[in-house]
């Protein structure tokens, strides 16, 4: 049995006051970021293979089903407005289709022939990476979309929550972090889920500093889409070029980015 799938190590829920239900729950969370931890240097090998593929114009596609699946739609989603990214530059992928985001489709997990199908009306290339993620490792529209990427040479990755799993033998680089038996048996949105959106964060984030979408620790291309990201974005200016903000936020307007407007008063353009 698949560790995810093992027996918790509480019992008796129902009977537990509310108290000892959130204290054990979050004990049992404690223990994610050590496993997460541990996966470090396979992440690091996953990391530069998308950098790499990203830098040569390809995309980084995700693959999953049910809370893997969702946890790749909301990655892919927050690059562009978090970075300045196109929207085709990193792609979320949901066995059961766009749907499948808000309420579960049945059986569409079991297609091993959908994931390539999704990722064909994409045109996907070998210049791209396409990365499965499962908590159990064995989702079979996962497993098919992986091989048949490699089948056509195209480089693979995943993030898994058990160790020797079918989705990791599929992949050129596999992320194995093995976060144990859920306080649920078997809920794998707990520990697992955490753990994805955990790794998910470092993929995506180290990817997009190293592709130069930062700077200093600043996002410097997020998109302005409301007023808080504008106020951000004034507040950045001000920071890094010692502004007033009434100086700043008119440098902002004027440009449309925070990188856009540095640029623009460093080589002294009309502010």
């Amino acid at each position: 049995m698949s560790t995810t799938e093992s027996a918790s190590n509480y019992d008796s829920l129902e009977q537990m006051p509310v108290r000892q239900l959130l204290e054990s729950i979050n004990n049992e969370d404690k223990t994610v970021p050590l496993a997460v931890e541990k996966a470090i240097p396979q992440l690091e090998l996953l990391v530069n293979a998308t950098i790499e593929r990203l830098q040569q114009g390809g995309r980084l596609f995700y693959i999953g089903a049910g809370t893997s699946g969702r946890l790749g739609v909301v990655d892919a989603s927050e690059c562009p407005p978090t970075y300045g990214v196109p929207h085709g530059m990193v792609i979320g992928l949901i066995a059961g289709g766009d749907a499948a985001i808000r309420k579960a489709v049945e059986f569409a997990e079991d297609d091993e022939q959908q994931a390539w199908k999704d990722l064909q009306e994409y045109d996907i290339t070998n210049k791209d990476i396409v990365v499965g993620i499962a908590a159990s490792g064995r989702t079979p529209y996962v497993i098919g979309g992986l091989t048949t990427c490699r089948e056509n040479g195209i480089a693979t990755g995943c993030i898994v929550c058990n160790a020797g799993s079918a989705v990791a033998a599929a992949s050129d680089y596999p992320v194995e972090v093995v976060t144990g038996p859920e306080f649920v048996t078997g809920s794998t949105r707990m520990k697992a889920g955490t753990a994805q959106k955990l790794v998910l964060n470092m993929l995506t984030t180290s990817t997009m500093i190293r592709l130069g979408r930062v700077k200093g620790n600043k996002m410097v291309d997020m998109q302005l889409s409301n007023l808080k990201l504008v106020d951000r974005g004034t507040c950045m200016l001000m920071d890094e070029l010692q502004l007033a903000k009434p100086e700043a936020a008119a440098l902002l307007q004027k440009y449309g980015s925070v990188r856009a407007a540095i640029d623009a008063y460093n080589n002294g353009l009309p502010s």
